[in-house]
């Protein structure tokens, strides 16, 4: 069989929609296993990547029912999910990419103000350092979060801030994140042209008289 046939069509897609599904599995899996450790104690950082594998496990198992099948409407609905999240995740991807120090210190200000103290104060303990940036715009904010910082560091008179830290890896971190995106995104493309492509075959086993 040709790799342009039902059959190799079939099985691509197949082969597609499990690997969607370890990656699901794996998203839920590694928020599990973060909270379990006391790593992330938010319960919106544990809930948003638990919804995001449990949304990739749902559409990863529509498509792999779409194609074992060939299933229109359900074949339909995932090409057009999928085709979504592409272009959202493209975005993403690209916005990384081009981030710069300016917008990563911006993003950072405003992600530490939407966390809680719990959080604020697990990440100071992860990462040894306390606070955000020392810097005059968020000087209040900073010696609040210096006063209730449970690093080993405090100890020794001196830690560096959160905010540095992540910043002196936030470039790399970017680039390795929006490289991967861009490279799943694609993948995601893949899925979408598969899909359109084994929808529009006809299954040599089905019955030739049948309209579908």
């Amino acid at each position: 069989m040709v790799c342009g046939g039902f059959s190799c069509s079939k099985n691509a897609l197949c082969s597609l929609n499990v690997v969607y599904m370890l990656v699901g599995l794996l998203l839920i899996g590694v928020a599990a296993w973060g909270k379990g450790f006391g790593l992330v104690s938010s319960i919106h950082i544990i809930g948003g990547v638990i919804a995001v594998g449990f949304f990739l496990l749902l559409i990863a198992i529509v498509g792999l029912i779409g194609a074992i099948h060939h299933h229109q409407v359900m074949l339909f609905f995932y090409m057009v999910v999928l085709f979504i999240v592409f272009l959202f995740q493209f975005g993403v991807s690209c916005s990384c990419l081009a981030v710069n120090r300016g917008q990563q210190e911006a993003l950072l200000n405003s992600t530490w103000g939407m966390l809680n103290n719990k959080t604020k104060t697990d990440l100071e303990s992860q990462l040894n350092c306390c606070g955000l940036l020392n810097v005059t715009s968020s000087r209040t904010q900073f010696e609040l979060d210096l006063q209730n910082c449970p690093a080993v560091c405090k100890k020794g008179h001196f830690c560096n801030s959160c905010g540095d830290m992540m910043l002196n890896h936030a470039t790399e971190a970017l680039k390795i994140l929006g490289g991967v995106g861009l490279f799943f995104s694609f993948t995601e493309i893949l899925g979408v042209w598969l899909a359109v492509r084994y929808r529009n075959q006809k299954d040599p086993r089905a019955n030739p008289s049948a309209f579908l």
